[in-house]
């Protein structure tokens, strides 16, 4: 893995943070707890900061990045990211903030103030626009991204055991590396 300075910033990890080998991260990236970075994602927290919560998965060939401060955003837009986040394949989050317990669908990007709200499902290929905000307890699908339907008991448990689900993964991935 790469994992690397820039401008004296260099990322942190949590306890038990598992970040796969061909992953590449730099700057000002805060990783919490049991956290998980997979094969080939790339991170980079050079003109803002990057923060990821605890049991929060990043899955393979996704994109974390942020936008610098000017065109009338002062202090630009961080990446923030809360726990018990899971961020599928291939998705693209620029500077936008995702809340607790989020499924983020493969694919789907995620652009600069957007704000997801706690226990979100945003659908496999979504396109959420630069500062749309996505209301808590529903599913969002399509591009742009437009309310689904409320999300269903079983989709609110599923947000918690997919983070979960990762936490044990990672921990048998870092128990073969000391193995």
């Amino acid at each position: 893995m790469t994992v690397g300075s820039y401008m004296g910033n260099t990322p942190e990890l949590g306890e038990g943070v598992f970040i796969e080998d061909s992953a590449v991260l730099y700057g000002d990236i805060t990783l919490g707890d049991d956290s998980s970075v997979w094969p080939l994602v790339a991170a980079r927290g050079d003109v803002n900061f990057i923060r990821i919560g605890a049991r929060t998965n990043v899955q393979d060939a996704s994109v974390l990045h942020v936008s610098r401060p000017g065109n009338g955003h002062p202090d630009g837009f961080p990446l923030i990211i809360g726990e018990d986040v899971t961020v599928g394949h291939k998705a693209m989050l620029h500077g936008c903030i995702i809340g607790d317990r989020v499924l983020v669908g493969m694919g789907a990007i995620l652009l600069d103030g957007a704000v997801i709200e706690d226990e979100v499902i945003i659908g496999a290929g979504a396109l959420v626009p630069p500062g749309k905000r996505l209301e808590s307890g529903f599913l969002y699908i399509g591009s742009p991204v437009k309310q689904a339907r409320p999300l269903t008991e079983e989709e609110r448990a599923f947000l918690k055991e997919s983070s979960a689900h990762y936490v044990r993964l990672k921990n048998q991935y870092l128990a073969e590396r000391q193995g």
